[in-house]
């Protein structure tokens, strides 16, 4: 009987949500866990900190196949003669857990936010307005962890690395072009978010949005009318219909906060909203305030951040 976890580890530097899946298993399994992954990261060795004892590869899958990521899961389940496997409740992760699941037999949990109690895992439902508490009674349990949920352990361990060396099929998928999606912090991984809404007033005064951001050591992020004017790029986009993010601080700027809006970020831990309007939804979500104009507070916010950093 094991835990498994299986992570996206593409890139060369381990994601912040790759690391709080494996934290989060190690706890759930109370000791050391086998991490999956495929990609040609060179420091999976590090997970060991975070409490993998042990991390198998797929070096071969360039494309995130669904199928062929499920097989690999699966296979290493049945070596391990695994009972738990966690994911990331990310875009790979959705894509893989279920179809795991499914040919495991397995009960599901998509989204936990935290360990279980009770043997009962919490999850959000309703666009994160309610939470629920589910009970998996299958021998077999599929549980992915929302990112942003659990803080990372900082251990001192090592984990081996070994190679997948079975067949996994023919990918399904061709991928003939990855484009990177900007520079600066991915949003899910960012735990200070700056975002600006239609009161920015065009593209052109986004300066401030991206220099505060900067300063807070944050990404940027924009309102869906932002992206649908093509103020700002549609991977900044949050909210029900883009990107749902759980920054431990996000600040609103010009943006009313309409229902879609916030069922992307009302799992903040601290929200901050500015705006003209009084009466804007937002400030009924919002933990901090301004009533102002964006363009007299906003530089006023500036000044106070380089004055903080020059401080440290």
């Amino acid at each position: 009987m094991s835990t498994i976890v299986f992570i996206d580890t593409r890139g060369e530097k381990i994601p912040k949500a790759a690391q709080e899946a494996v934290t989060y298993a190690s706890q759930l399994a109370g000791g050391p866990v086998t991490a999956v992954t495929f990609g040609g990261s060179t420091l999976l060795d590090s997970l060991g900190a975070q409490g993998a004892k042990k991390v198998i590869v797929a070096r071969g899958v360039a494309t995130v196949d669904g199928q062929q990521l499920t097989k690999l899961v699966c296979d290493i389940a049945t070596k391990e003669n695994a009972t738990t496997i966690v994911c990331v409740h990310d875009a790979t992760g959705k894509a893989v857990a279920p179809r795991v699941a499914a040919h495991l037999k397995a009960g599901h949990v998509a989204g936990a936010v935290g360990l279980p109690v009770d043997g009962k895992f919490k999850r959000n439902v309703f666009s994160g307005k309610a939470q629920a508490w589910m009970e998996v009674t299958s021998p077999i349990k599929v549980i992915s962890l929302s990112p942003n949920s659990i803080p990372i352990a900082k251990g001192e361990g090592t984990a081996t690395v070994e190679e997948y060396s079975g067949d996994l099929g023919a990918a399904r998928i061709t991928v003939k072009e990855v484009r990177k999606a900007g520079t600066g912090i991915p949003l899910p991984e960012a735990e200070i978010v700056v975002s600006g809404g239609r009161g920015m007033k065009g593209p052109e005064n986004w300066a401030g949005i991206e220099e505060f951001a900067q300063l807070l050591g944050g990404a940027t992020a924009c309102s869906r009318p932002v992206a649908d004017m093509h103020w700002r790029p549609h991977h900044e986009h949050v909210g029900q219909t883009g990107l749902a993010i759980r920054p431990n601080c996000y600040i609103a700027i010009g943006i009313s906060g309409a229902i879609q809006h916030l069922a992307g970020v009302n799992q903040s831990k601290v929200i901050a909203v500015i705006n003209t309007d009084p009466e804007a939804p937002f400030f009924k979500a919002a933990d901090y305030g301004i009533v102002g104009d964006a363009f007299v507070v906003l530089p006023k916010l500036i000044e106070a951040a380089k004055k903080l950093n020059a401080e440290r």
